[in-house]
């Protein structure tokens, strides 16, 4: 069960963001990952709660940002309830989309898992509801994902293979590359990966 913590800062400025505590697990039935994530203060700023199942697909999303709220699922596409701070008022959304995606690292990890790429071959187009941090606004997005590189790397407790993969926002045109190991997030716009408690989980056959 890898355990760790991921560092957060702005892809653009590089202004610290705070951090992301995290451990994930697989299991027969796909992943699960949960954070706490706190503001550079060290305070409070949100949490996240994904489960996939062994195609990759979402069985449940909790997230908590700035008091908002997101509980989401695959169904009939993705569909979601945000809650307002107050706790008051409760909107549904549906998107006929693959998942979700957001500033965490999870949803990378997810990503791969449902697109199980090869290396070298055609990139995959993808359909992904985004929320926005703070408010956890939903935003629906195009993006293609392509694994360029798989290296080996030797470590104490064998090979460690490296996953290198090109996204683009198909919106903007902006690229950029996320290197994954098993299901941990070793680098991608934005965090970076600062301490790993124990070796990734490597995927089975789906």
């Amino acid at each position: 069960m890898p355990r760790g913590r991921y560092s957060l800062h702005d892809p653009h400025d590089h202004s610290p963001l705070g951090e992301e505590r995290f451990h994930c697990a697989t299991g027969p039935s796909g992943w699960r990952y949960v954070s706490q994530i706190t503001g550079p203060s060290g305070a409070p700023a949100g949490s996240v709660d994904l489960a996939i199942d062994d195609l990759g697909r979402p069985i449940r999303l909790q997230m908590r940002s700035a008091d908002w709220q997101v509980r989401g699922a695959a169904l009939d596409g993705v569909t979601w309830v945000r809650t307002d701070p107050t706790g008051e008022h409760a909107t549904e959304g549906n998107v006929r989309a693959h998942a979700f995606t957001g500033t965490s690292p999870a949803f990378y990890v997810a990503i791969a898992r449902l697109l199980r790429l090869s290396p070298g071959g055609e990139g995959k187009r993808i359909r992904l509801v985004h929320f926005t941090d703070p408010v956890l606004a939903p935003l629906t997005t195009d993006q293609s994902w392509a694994l360029v590189a798989r290296t080996a790397h030797a470590t104490d407790n064998g090979p460690l293979e490296v996953d290198e993969y090109q996204v683009s926002a198909l919106d903007t045109g902006e690229q950029y590359a996320v290197h994954l190991a098993g299901d941990v997030v070793l680098a991608a716009p934005g965090l970076e990966l600062e301490d790993l408690e124990s070796p990734p989980s490597s995927w089975g056959a789906p």
